[in-house]
């Protein structure tokens, strides 16, 4: 058998030829935009954008470059004040009678308080209820000052004591613990205390309570002077205040970033011609026989009778500069300089002066002094009923004569015209009617009306005091005019002022002027001597055992500034002592005292006695162990 074949593999039959399958119809080509137009306009977007940057960019850091930084620097720096420490007021031996302490104005930063700062809704209420009581403000105004819009700085309370300041910081110290130990347990952790400040600054104290407070004035909340020397003299005392700027953060001051600072210039201290110790006994005289006699008020003026320096100045009642909210607003002036009142009798030596200086009588003429005297169209008669009195000139004055006096003055002219116009020119050089010549805020020049514009009742009026006004430091100033020879010298109460430096500067030298001859005046000093000396003087209370007075009584109607009409008195007394060697000018008056005596000779001539006499002391002033003249008070006999 032959091998079998192996199997052939089966061909498949070739396939049937089909006709070509028809192919689809192409499809229609799309043609694409152009991808260039469209990366310009993106390219000319980001060159605009860019172009914007780079323009906005030159605006901040070259044109306005100087604005946009002040903005933060604004923001960034804090910059305050340096007050100048006002300069100390000191009496003539140099003891303090005004100066100033270490203090803190009590400041805040109002953006601290708000809700979004310290995530507590009333955060400025809760501080103001913590201030308050401490800085002794109203609450509800530390409310609206810590709630100030736009702006990071706002003052709460100026000039507090170290104290005070201690107080707030030690109760920001308490808070602070409990922030951070709310903070710790979740809490908001907020002080609302943080944004409470402070800066350096001083408190004016005047160590002697209200000793010259009259004088010395007070300073206001401010820190400028309100009211006496702090006023008038402000600039000499205030000094020029500094500037500090400092980089903050927080409210706080960063420590190190640069600070600018100009120093602040303190002020010049300045000494006054006044004693503090016969200021003291001036003022509790004064004080005393006020409250003694029901008085509304009352002065007293002590003057070197040779320079014109005022060694005193004392007003009753008087106030305290260091709780001004607690003063009596009509006592809160200096009465002594601001009060015009008619003066009385005092005002007679002035009558005399002119009657001696024209040499028309001399102590020794006798006057005839009726019980009434017909003038004008009045009636006018003396303190007391009397039958006829037979008086010196000398006399007419040591018993305070009215009718005596209009009767001396009338041998001035051959006319009451020509007399009135020799009076008043004296009246005028005695300094009546204009200032005294201190430049004290709100001194009046009193009232002295032109002699042709007298009214018939002035005429002889003003012969004796009344009809005419001025204040005390006038009235002084004419008795220190006697007791110098008769030259007036124009009233200081600045001795000089001491720089930053500590050079002193001499005030200026006081103007002078002769108003009679030393001849006149040392006749007038021997016809007041007879007030003091003589049993039948007005002025017998007055008198020093040791020393030669001379002085004069003054008992006036006075007009009532409330309704214009004459009400009440005003008693005074003025003097000069030693007599024969004048040194101490002493002049007192109390208005409308209305228990007790009213004369001044009564409640005046006392306090002249006992401030004069402890100013004699004071200055080691010795008596001058002559006898006094003696000069008659009357002639022939009286009734």
């Amino acid at each position: 058998m032959s091998p079998k074949e192996p199997p052939r593999r089966r061909v498949p039959p070739p396939a049937r030829s089909r006709p070509p399958a028809r192919r689809p119809a192409a499809a229609k080509k799309l043609k694409l935009g152009s991808h260039r137009p469209r990366l310009r306009l993106v390219s000319l977007g980001l060159t605009l954008v860019m172009l914007a940057f780079v323009v906005r960019l030159l605006q901040v850091q070259a044109v306005d470059a100087s604005a946009y930084a002040a903005k933060a620097d604004k923001n960034r720096y804090a910059s305050y004040a340096l007050p100048a420490e006002r300069g100390r007021i000191t009496d003539r031996a140099g003891i303090a009678l005004a100066t100033s302490v270490d203090a803190y104005d009590i400041t805040a930063d109002p953006t601290l308080f708000t809700p979004e700062s310290t995530k507590i809704p009333d955060a400025a209420e809760q501080a103001a209820a913590l201030l308050a009581p401490l800085i002794g403000k109203d609450q509800a105004e530390l409310t609206k000052k810590l709630k100030t819009p736009k702006t990071r700085y706002v003052v709460l309370a100026r000039r507090q004591t170290p104290q005070v300041w201690n107080q707030i910081k030690d109760l920001k110290k308490v808070l602070g613990e409990k922030a951070s130990a709310d903070k710790a347990k979740g809490g908001p952790g907020a002080n609302v205390l943080a944004g409470v400040l402070n800066e350096s600054s001083t408190k004016r104290v005047y160590p002697n309570g209200d000793l010259a407070a009259g004088i010395l004035g007070y300073v206001n909340a401010e820190g400028k002077g309100g009211g006496g020397l702090e006023s008038s003299l402000n600039k000499e005392l205030a000094g020029t205040d500094g500037k500090i700027s400092y980089a903050q953060s927080g409210g706080r001051r960063v420590p190190t970033a640069g600070t600018h600072e100009t120093p602040a210039v303190p002020g010049s201290d300045v000494e006054l011609t006044i004693d503090r110790d016969i200021q003291w006994m001036a003022q509790k005289a004064i004080s005393d026989q006020v409250a003694e006699s029901h008085a509304d008020r009352g002065y007293v003026i002590v003057q070197r009778s040779d320079t014109g320096e005022v060694l005193a100045m004392a007003n009753a009642p008087g106030f305290d500069p260091n709780n001004i909210a607690q003063a009596n607003s009509a006592a809160m002036g200096n009465a002594a300089l601001q009060d015009a009142f008619e003066p009385g009798s005092t005002a007679k030596v002035m009558s005399m002066a002119a009657v001696l200086e024209e040499g028309v009588a001399t102590p020794d003429t006798h006057v005839v002094v009726p019980n009434r005297l017909q003038r004008g169209d009045r009636l006018f008669k003396d303190d007391v009923d009397h039958a006829t009195w037979n008086l010196t000139l000398n006399g007419v004055l040591a018993k305070s004569s009215n009718i005596g006096t209009i009767l001396a003055v009338e041998q001035l002219g051959k006319t009451d015209a020509q007399a009135d116009n020799v009076l008043y020119s004296y009246l005028r050089k005695f300094g009546i009617g204009k200032p005294s010549g201190l430049g004290f805020p709100g001194e009046t020049p009193g009232i002295l009306a032109p002699a042709n514009k007298w009214s018939t009742s002035q005429q002889y009026t003003v012969r004796f005091g009344q009809g005419l006004s001025l204040n005390a430091m006038q009235a002084a100033s004419v008795y220190s005019t006697i007791a110098n020879g008769g030259v007036r010298v124009q009233p200081t109460l600045v001795r000089g002022t001491k720089g930053p430096d500590g050079r002193f500067t001499p005030a200026p030298a006081p103007q002078q002027t002769r108003v009679v001859s030393e001849k006149t005046a040392k006749t007038l000093a021997q016809m007041l001597e007879s007030v003091v000396g003589d049993a039948e003087g007005t002025g017998t209370k007055a008198a020093i055992p040791g020393y030669r007075v001379a002085g004069k009584t003054g008992t006036a109607n006075r007009v009532d500034p409330k309704t214009g009409t004459y009400k009440g008195y005003t008693a005074s007394f003025a003097g000069f002592a030693p007599a024969d060697n004048p040194k101490i000018t002493v002049y007192c008056a109390i208005q409308n005292p209305t228990k007790g005596s009213y004369f001044g000779g009564q409640i005046c001539g006392p306090i002249y006695k006992q401030v004069m006499e402890f100013a004699l002391k004071t200055l080691q002033i010795p008596p001058s162990g002559a006898q006094p003249p003696n000069l008659p008070v009357t002639f022939g006999g009286n009734d």
